[in-house]
C-alpha cells in the first residue's frame, strides 16, 4: 500500500519505515523540508492529499525535551505541532476525492488520570484533569474524520522503549556507571512498549480491515512500576539502580507541571489491542530492555 506518513523522520518514524518498506508498503513523508520521496505541510495545505492508502500522523515536538524550559512558548509549540498536523491531514483526508482507506494517529496514555490504584482500559474515561490529557483530547477531536469512508484508529502510545532514541537514551549513561535508580517513589506505574510493538501495532492497525477506534500502545505487563523498571534496567547492564532520583530534582530540571509524567503513572492494559489479534513481540519488560541495550 502506499502510505503517507507525517512526522516520519524521528526515532518511531525512522523504525515504522523500515517495517513498511520491508512489507512492501510504499512510504512518503510529510515534512518540513522538501526532498524525494517527501511532501512539505505547505504542499499539503495548497495541494490537497497526494494519491495514497494509508494516512499515520507521528508528528509531535519532544515534551521532555530537557533543554527546553517548561513555559508558555514552548506549550504553544507542544500544541500546534500536534494539533495543526493532525488538523491539516484530517482536513486535507475530508476533502480528497479518493480519500484513504485507513487514517491513523498515535497520541499518549497521558489521556488517563494518574493513580496507584485505578487500571485503564480503551474505554476508560480521562482527557479532562491536566495539561496533557486536554493535549490528548484536543488531538483527537482534530482527528476526527465525518463519515465512514476511511476507517480511524488511535494508538495511546505508553513509553517507548528502543535503541538509540525514546526515554532510554537518555537514561542509559547514569545507568550504565551505576548511578540510575527509580524517579521519586518508585511506586507509579510504568505503562512502556518496545518500539517494534509499537510500529508492530501501527502496521497491524494500516494491514487489518477489522482494526479500528482507540487501541492502548502499551505491552501487556501492566503492573510494571518506575522502581520495577529501574531495577530491569541496571540488571539488563549489570549495574546496581538503587539511587533514586529526588522528585525535588525532577521538578527543577522539568518544571512541577511537566515532571508529573515521570513522577506519576498510569496502569493501562491494551485490552482491545490484544482482542484485534495482534501479538507481541516483547510483552515482557527484562526480554525488551536486554534487546534495546544489547
Amino acid at each position: 500500500m502506499r502510505v503517507l506518513v507525517g512526522g516520519g523522520t524521528g526515532f518511531i518514524g525512522t523504525a515504522l519505515t523500515q517495517l513498511l518498506r520491508s512489507r512492501g508498503h510504499e512510504v512518503t513523508f510529510v515534512s518540513r523540508q522538501p526532498g524525494p520521496g517527501r511532501v512539505t505541510w505547505s504542499e499539503l495545505s495548497s495541494s490537497g492529499l497526494p494519491p495514497c492508502d494509508v494516512v499515520i500522523n507521528l508528528a509531535g515536538e519532544n515534551i521532555l525535551n530537557p533543554l527546553r524550559r517548561w513555559n508558555e512558548a514552548f506549550q504553544k509549540e507542544v500544541l500546534s505541532s500536534r494539533l495543526e498536523t493532525t488538523h491539516l491531514l484530517a482536513s486535507a483526508i475530508t476533502k480528497a476525492a479518493h480519500p484513504p482507506l485507513a487514517w491513523i494517529l498515535v497520541t499518549g496514555v497521558g489521556y488517563y488520570q494518574p493513580s496507584l490504584t485505578k487500571e485503564y482500559d480503551e474505554d476508560s474515561p480521562g482527557g479532562d484533569f491536566d495539561f496533557f490529557s486536554n493535549l490528548v483530547t484536543k488531538w483527537e477531536e482534530a482527528a476526527r474524520l465525518p463519515g465512514k469512508s476511511t476507517r480511524q484508529v488511535v494508538v495511546r502510545s505508553g513509553v517507548v522503549l528502543g535503541r538509540g532514541g525514546g526515554a532510554v537514551g537518555h537514561m542509559l549513561l547514569p545507568f550504565r556507571l551505576g548511578l540510575g535508580g527509580p524517579i521519586g517513589s518508585g511506586h507509579q506505574f510504568f505503562p512502556w512498549i518496545h518500539i517494534r510493538d509499537l510500529v508492530g501495532i501501527l502496521n497491524h492497525a494500516l494491514e487489518a480491515n477489522h482494526v479500528q477506534g482507540v487501541l492502548n500502545g502499551v505491552a501487556p505487563a501492566s503492573t510494571t512500576t518506575n522502581a520495577d523498571f529501574a531495577k530491569a534496567l541496571g540488571a539488563a547492564l549489570g549495574r546496581p539502580a538503587f539511587i533514586p532520583v529526588p522528585s525535588t530534582v525532577v521538578q527543577a530540571v522539568f518544571g512541577r507541571e511537566r515532571a508529573i509524567m515521570l513522577l506519576e503513572g498510569q496502569k493501562v492494559v491494551p485490552r482491545r489491542t490484544l482482542a484485534t489479534g495482534y501479538q507481541y513481540s516483547f510483552p515482557e519488560l527484562q526480554a525488551a530492555l536486554k534487546d534495546v541495550v544489547a
